[in-house]
């Protein structure tokens, strides 16, 4: 069994698991009973998972004060959106994101949880790249029939962009499973594509910046070459999280939504300065240079409202595959736009 099918394996059990738990929630947001009773919302906290030297924008809502009286608690980090839709799901924390196709396969694993709003994209500015060394005898698709390309893990967007990648250009199936997925942390793909640990390094924003500056490598695709403007990823409610906690919901999508669209409608170098302030007050020792290379917020839909589109191509593509049967899922199964104060405001 090669390595991609043993990746994809995995993962499906690691989803199934999470599905089967998915009523074990470790504890709920904790709030004092007596600000709880002045609030009229159902929870004053919100548990949550970051990442290293970026702000997300449920982040820059609780800044702008979109959010208030609920905050955000910090409970680590992560670089996997699967894992990080997983740890919903199990309950250690109240909401999370992930690439658009590993909620499908959530959902399709029966965890109950529902996307509510999109939270990044690509666009011409902010896009993942699949890069080799300037010199490599690495043209084509077909080229990658027996590589190694790293991505930060798999099942997830940069998979799922490459397999697409070779699906256009005719590999079979078999012949795309010849194409070895490596999981590497995107701060050292650079490195291991340097080093020749890896044939094919996925570089996005901060870390392709900077591999380009350093030179000697080239693009092989990227995933607005092969899709255009999109919204790639979603944060994730459960559906027990939508049912008890209504109000909680609605003011975490509406606050997000204005901050995805004070990070659109403002000048790059005011939004990459409140960046830059935030990271230094949250005191957590991390570098505030990753985002001076912020461009866009990359989001396709105004407010982060997902498309009909964004999901129904994911899902057709799991179908094709085998790894989901036609009708087992509806669009309604797996999003909402309803709690976005954007809906039905017109185009996006």
């Amino acid at each position: 069994m090669n390595l991609l099918h043993w990746t994809r394996v995995t993962v499906a059990v690691a989803l199934l698991i999470s599905g089967g738990i998915a009523g074990c929630s470790k504890r709920e947001s904790g709030t004092s009973a007596s600000a709880q009773a002045a609030s009229p919302f159902e929870a004053l906290e919100l548990r949550y998972q970051g990442f290293v030297g970026n702000v997300t924008y449920p982040e820059l809502a609780e800044d702008l004060g979109y959010l208030a009286p609920i905050k955000l608690k910090y409970v680590g980090n992560t670089i996997s959106g699967p894992q990080d839709i997983q740890s919903v799901v199990t309950g250690d924390t109240d909401y999370g994101g992930a690439f658009n196709g590993a909620i499908i396969k959530l959902v399709a694993a029966k965890a109950p949880v529902q996307a509510v709003i999109g939270y990044y994209g690509v666009d011409d500015e902010t896009y993942s790249g699949s890069y080799v060394l300037a010199d490599a005898p690495i043209h084509t698709a077909r080229d990658l029939i027996g590589k190694k390309v790293a991505v930060n893990t798999v099942g997830a967007h940069a998979e799922f962009v490459l397999r697409e990648y070779l699906a256009r250009n005719g590999l079979t199936k078999a012949e795309a499973e010849q194409v070895t997925l490596i999981v590497v942390p995107p701060v050292v793909s650079e490195q291991a594509l340097r080093q020749k640990q890896v044939d094919v390094a996925t570089l996005s924003n901060l870390m392709r910046d900077k591999a380009l500056e350093r030179g000697n490598i080239r693009r092989l695709f990227s995933d607005f070459e092969l899709f255009g403007k999109f919204t790639a990823g979603s944060y994730v409610l459960t559906k027990s999280f939508l049912r008890d906690k209504p109000k909680t919901a609605q003011r975490f999508v509406e606050a997000t939504a204005k901050a995805i669209e004070w990070a659109r409608s403002h000048p790059r170098e005011e939004v990459v300065r409140r960046f830059e302030d935030i990271i230094k007050r949250r005191a957590r020792n991390e570098d505030v240079s990753p985002v001076r290379y912020w461009r866009t917020t990359g989001i396709a839909g105004k407010g982060g409202l997902i498309s009909e589109r964004e999901y129904q191509v994911w899902l057709d593509w799991l179908v094709k595959d085998g790894q989901l049967s036609a009708g087992q899922l509806k669009l309604s199964d797996i999003y909402t736009n309803q709690l976005n104060p954007f809906f039905g405001t017109g185009p996006t």
